[in-house]
């Protein structure tokens, strides 16, 4: 459903419920059904997700093999193959990014086999579009994880994952958990500006009031234990948009 409307229903989307994130990701929609590939689509956009449709095996395959995306939804009945066929393959030349397959066919065999042929995640129809909203980042965030070093390093100051030890050049960092979430979401992120709604995403949650004097006590704390007394200035605002994390120019 899709704020109260089960998917597939006549009418578009315009519930309330946003999902805040600092740059949009991008998702294939392998779907031959044109209906529910542009309610997708809809869906998809007023949560800022970008995505690229394809309407059969042959042309999934290809976008999939071309474009850089962060979650691919499958649908398993397609023309030219089965969605499985096509996981499969995909995962056969290497193309690890996550599979979310949807599809009507909900007994346990079918979920088996979709796994089987590399599917990160099943989500059968119909479904609450927050759900998928929900597995989607949830799978891009695992993706991001993944993809990331142990360790994040920007000029001297070195945060270790794992132990959550933070150092700026010689000086051993004691944060808080919310310091450390900030912090680490900034690096995660590094050069780029960070929205205010992102920040709260992450340290909060999607609930939490984006322009509460709270997050810029937390910046302010966090500043002061990054940036007070070292030289370059990491933590930046930038008015009207939100902070950013770098050498600054």
């Amino acid at each position: 459903m899709i704020g109260g409307r089960v998917v597939g229903d006549p009418g578009i989307w315009r519930g309330p419920h946003r999902t805040a994130i600092l740059s949009k990701m991008r998702v294939l929609i392998v779907e031959d059904d044109p209906e529910l590939a542009a309610l997708l689509r809809e869906g998809l956009r007023e949560h800022r997700i970008d995505t690229t449709s394809a309407r059969g095996f042959a042309e999934g395959r290809e976008q999939a093999l071309v474009g850089n995306y962060d979650v691919i939804i499958l649908d398993v009945r397609l023309p030219g193959g089965s969605g499985y066929d096509l996981c499969a393959d995909l995962r056969r030349r290497h193309v690890s990014v996550p599979v979310l397959m949807l599809t009507a066919l909900d007994a346990v065999d079918d979920r088996v086999r979709g796994l089987a042929a590399g599917a990160d995640d099943y989500l059968t129809k119909p479904f609450a579009f927050r759900e998928l909203v929900a597995r989607l980042h949830a799978l891009a965030r695992r993706r991001a994880l993944a993809l990331t070093p142990a360790r994040l390093r920007v000029a001297d100051l070195e945060v270790d994952l794992a132990s959550r030890h933070v150092r700026r050049g010689d000086k051993a960092i004691d944060l808080t958990a919310k310091e450390f979430a900030l912090l680490e979401f900034l690096l995660r992120h590094q050069d780029h500006v960070v929205d205010r709604a992102a920040i709260t995403a992450h340290v909060w949650d999607d609930n939490h009031d984006p322009f509460a004097n709270v997050l810029d006590v937390l910046v302010r704390r966090l500043r002061s234990k990054i940036d007070d007394g070292h030289d370059p200035k990491l933590i930046r605002t930038v008015r009207g948009a939100g902070y950013r994390l770098g050498v600054q120019e």
